[in-house]
């Protein structure tokens, strides 16, 4: 294709908060075009249209998941973008596949082994494969730690400790909306830690092979609430007198687009996002602790906690030359009642949380003074400026003279990036993106350590998945 010929034509399947960000990248970049929205709620289909419009694009065909794959060959579809529930991510997946469409997927890929299957199976029969949206990859805070250990800077990597802490504002909000049903999002293990497992396995380098963890529910839901005494006596936020000055309260009427996409949506399907975090019928966990074994003999400890008084995440690297810790501040620390700031993968999504702090990477050599690496600047919004960069490499710049003219072509290959695609750290490997085998590497984990949370004993991967 070149530049000034007929855009590609796009569906964005789910038209939630974090499709948002799809939508407006598609309709900036001219070589595309945002040709579809599929959801059956037809009041957040409009939500999209109007960013459309917005953005000076025509309004695109509105269409009902029982359309999806008759109209993705009927209406020439080339590119396709999932970003509906989690759990089902294969119903549009494969069917795209099938049809020859280049489809990237939200993370998690799927939610359970058997759909994770169906996809890989697809990928193999039809030779065309997908891309699996790890924003996390494109952060430069973790590109320069991939750079500090594939260059060899401790060694062969022994050990990892990781430690994950989501606040009472981010964390929370997995506790009012769909995550909260683990037949939905596959619980944090899957929905939220499959970022943290991918990372792993790309800066290792390794495949993980064994899994043992405990997880539990211990500070939301009514038990815990009532235990804590912080449960109070409502449903849902909206209405609610007993939700008034609640710092667990999501009102959703405060935000222009949360009301757009939820409040104003409820009519069509009954969907509320804004229930009580100590509310009944929570099935994921909120604590969760893993031992992990990679084929390379490394093994890591995990943890993520998602009530903490502060936000971020400490990783540490042993080596057999030495040692190497990350440390990222996301929020110091959360006021209570802040309001509901942004609309867009609430409450973490475009804008940086309260009282951020900043990352910083020490690297400790074997018998040599520890020194700090320099770090690129950092952005904390759009997840560390890692959205915007892997925007870039699956669909190119918004300026089209600036990188490769087909965004069919896939990621920048960083031996032949040129001109302003070069400019964005193309000597990266993190630029390529993360397909579908590394999107079942990233699940596994989570399955294995879903299923050792109920048997106790360790599992082993290949037992469920086998990319």
């Amino acid at each position: 294709m070149t530049v000034g010929s007929t855009p590609s034509r796009a569906v964005v399947v789910g038209t939630g908060s974090r499709a948002q960000m799809f939508t407006e990248a598609l309709a900036r970049r001219p070589r595309l075009r945002v040709a579809a929205l599929c959801d059956p709620n037809p009041v957040r289909i409009a939500h999209h249209q109007r960013l459309l419009k917005e953005a000076g694009e025509p309004e695109a065909a509105a269409w009902s998941p029982e359309e999806f794959e008759r109209r993705l060959r009927a209406d020439d579809i080339q590119e396709v973008v999932v970003t509906c529930v989690d759990a089902l991510h294969d119903a549009y997946i494969v069917p795209a596949l099938r049809a020859g469409c280049r489809v990237v997927t939200e993370k998690p890929m799927t939610t359970d082994a058997a759909k994770c299957r169906r996809i890989l199976e697809t990928v193999r029969e039809t030779g065309n494969h997908l891309a699996v949206a790890f924003n996390y990859r494109f952060n430069p805070v973790h590109e320069e730690v991939h750079r500090q250990l594939s260059g060899g800077a401790i060694g062969e990597v022994l050990s990892v400790h990781f430690e994950w802490l989501l606040d009472t504002r981010h964390g929370a909000d997995y506790f009012r909306r769909w995550h909260r049903e683990k037949e939905h999002s596959g619980g944090l293990m899957v929905h939220k830690s499959s970022h943290h497992f991918d990372l792993v396995n790309w800066w290792l380098g390794a495949r993980p092979e064994e899994v043992f963890g405990y997880g539990g529910l211990g500070f939301y839901g009514r038990a815990a609430g009532e235990r804590s005494g912080y449960r109070r006596e409502y449903e849902r936020v909206h209405g609610a007198a007993a939700a008034k000055d609640d710092p667990f309260a999501l009102e959703l009427a405060e935000n222009d687009a949360m009301r757009s996409l939820y409040l104003d949506a409820e009519g069509a399907d009954g969907y509320h996002r804004d229930r009580n975090v100590f509310g009944d019928d929570i099935t994921i966990e909120d604590d969760m602790a893993l031992l992990v074994r990679y084929d390379t003999g490394a093994t890591m400890t995990y943890h993520l906690t998602a009530y903490s008084p502060w936000e971020g995440y400490r990783v540490m690297f042993n080596g057999t030359r030495g040692r190497l810790e990350l440390e990222v501040e996301e929020s110091a620390w959360q006021p209570p009642l802040l309001g509901t700031a942004s609309g867009r993968g609430t409450i973490h999504g475009d804008r940086a949380l309260a009282n951020a702090g900043g990352p910083r990477l020490v690297l400790r050599p074997l018998w040599e003074p520890p020194r700090e690496v320099e770090l690129p600047a950092f952005d904390h919004a759009g997840h560390g400026g890692g959205d915007a960069r892997m925007l870039d490499v699956l669909y190119g710049p918004v300026d089209p003279t600036d990188g490769p003219v087909d965004p069919a072509d896939g990621p920048v290959d960083p031996a032949d990036a040129t001109g302003a695609a070069a400019a964005v750290d193309a000597s990266d490997a993190s630029r390529r993106r993360a397909t579908e085998e590394d999107g079942a590497l990233a699940l596994v984990t989570g399955l294995a350590a879903n299923q050792s949370f109920v048997s106790g004993r360790p599992v082993a991967t290949a037992d469920l998945v086998t990319p």
